[in-house]
């Protein structure tokens, strides 16, 4: 039998209303999709402003580090950045350690540069620490809002088959809060996915100017070790000139 239309516009079709007449596994279940896609919205502001800094504080330390003459004058010049001041740690520590054995330049810069590319992939982790959320709301939250959609139908089905009522008043409103549990699992995975995907691009983007960050502090390197072998060369030459200008006195 046809339900007037008087009686359908007085069905609770509104989502708060629906969200209210659901079953508590549903309503559950709908608490749960609201809170993961807060917390992917608390996740994608806090990050991007994260980035953002990140990415302000390596561009102007790249330009420090283009104007610096050598690896100690970039320790004095280049700000107290975590990242950065770990980088130029690395390749100082380096240094120290293999200063009995300079003169094999191929392999101390090996070494700094083996070094500094396990901490750029360490700050590309740290990076992405916290996205990990992102991508598991993404992959369960479509799954989440089926179950409750799920259930929903399966509670409509057993009142219907209690009340022995068939009329679009009994059966549409728990198909509709059903329903609700599915489009909130899309309201939440959607996002979700969007901004891991954007925040990936994002780190990228970071990862580059650490890169490049590493390449800066290895010509450093190979510009100081240049130096010393530049000056043992000129003591060479200035002991082997005092020596022949002393056999020549005498």
């Amino acid at each position: 039998m046809a339900t007037p239309a008087g009686d359908l516009a007085s069905l609770p079709f509104t989502p708060w209303e629906m969200f209210l007449g659901a079953g508590p596994v549903v309503r559950f279940v709908m608490m749960i999709l609201i809170i993961a896609c807060v917390i992917s919205w608390v996740l994608f502001i806090a990050k991007v402003v994260e980035m953002q800094r990140v990415k302000r504080a390596l561009a102007k330390t790249e330009l420090t580090l283009e104007d610096a003459p050598s690896l100690s004058a970039a320790h004095e010049l280049c700000p107290d950045i975590g990242i950065v001041k770990a980088l130029l740690l690395a390749a100082s520590n380096e240094w120290t350690r293999s200063a009995e054995i300079l003169e094999d330049r191929e392999g101390l810069k090996e070494r700094i540069m083996l070094h500094l590319e396990r901490l750029e992939a360490a700050e590309g982790r740290h990076l992405m620490r916290g996205t990990g959320i992102l991508a598991t709301i993404g992959a369960t939250s479509p799954f989440v809002g089926l179950f409750g959609t799920v259930w929903g139908i399966m509670t409509s089905f057993t009142g219907i088959a209690a009340t022995k009522a068939t009329s679009l008043a009994v059966v549409a409103p728990g198909i509709a809060e059903a329903l609700l549990a599915t489009a909130l699992g899309l309201v939440a995975a959607i996002p979700a996915v969007v901004i891991y995907n954007y925040l990936s691009r994002q780190c990228l983007g970071c990862k580059a100017q650490v890169g490049d960050l590493t390449a800066l502090i290895l010509r450093l390197v190979s510009r100081d070790l240049s130096r010393l072998h530049v000056q043992g060369n000129s003591g060479q030459v200035l002991r082997f000139a005092t020596h022949r200008a002393d056999q020549t006195g005498r």
